[in-house]
């Protein structure tokens, strides 16, 4: 199976990554790019040939790593692909049907991938064109279910999915470092502060979402340090999260 990238950027060093970890990394990859520096760290790492061509796609698989904006400028100039190939957007905005249009290709899906997908738990919603095959699917599954999780979901909800599982972890992860870097102060070992706060954040997340009662869960804690913080937290994720899903469903 001949894997092709169009785009060498982040979303492309999680997949290739979390596929090399899982090892299962395809044997034939190509990274197509103007940034020849992305290139060479990309060979380097993952094996995989590169080009700064990509004038012309070709691969039995697809992948549309680009921006929105970059990617709706890539999509005029693209040739149409080979029949056979299958067509994967990894970017939000952009619609299946649009891309059909764009390239005269029938066989497209749109992937929202993330980031947890570099160690394998990641959280990868998909949606497909009706003209996908049971074999293109068996595809799909075959590149991103050692990734994590890889549900089907309405077309429609793929930017909803953008804005809480792909962006999630940046909601947390400022967080729990400040959280260790207290307990360095605290006295802790920076070793003792990372288990301790990966044990806590695992357990909670396991607690809120596996107890039928979860107001009673939370409740168990006597001591709520940002109680008082809490409204004015709610209202920033609120107001953030609102203004960026408005803004890649426009």
């Amino acid at each position: 199976m001949r894997i092709t990238f169009l785009g060498g950027g982040r979303v492309v060093r999680i997949i290739l990554g979390g596929l090399q970890r899982a090892g299962k990394l395809p044997r034939e990859v190509m990274v197509c790019d103007p940034d020849e520096d992305s290139l060479r760290s990309l060979e380097d790492e993952f094996g995989v040939k590169t080009s700064a061509d990509c004038s012309s796609m070709e691969g039995d698989v697809i992948f549309l790593a680009l921006h929105p904006p970059v990617l709706k400028d890539v999509l005029n100039k693209m040739e149409s692909p080979s029949p056979e190939s299958l067509i994967v957007s990894l970017a939000p905005r952009i619609r299946i049907e649009e891309i059909q249009q764009a390239l005269d290709h029938p066989k497209v899906a749109r992937v929202i991938p993330n980031a947890l997908s570099l160690v394998n738990r990641g959280y990868n919603p998909f949606s497909a064109a009706d003209e996908l095959t049971g074999t293109d699917l068996e595809i799909l599954q075959s590149l991103f279910e050692p990734l994590g999780k890889f549900p089907e979901v309405s077309e429609d909800k793929l930017e909803a999915y953008a804005v809480i599982t792909a962006m999630g972890p940046t909601y947390l992860w400022f967080q729990l470092a400040e959280l260790e870097k207290l307990a360095v102060e605290f006295g802790m070992s920076p070793d003792e502060a990372a288990t301790a706060v990966h044990s806590m954040a695992s357990g909670a997340v396991e607690a809120l979402y596996s107890h039928p009662n979860r107001d009673m869960v939370m409740d168990l804690i006597a001591v709520k340090p940002l109680e008082d913080a809490e409204d004015d937290i709610r209202a920033i994720y609120r107001k953030s999260l609102m203004r960026i899903y408005q803004s890649l469903t426009e």
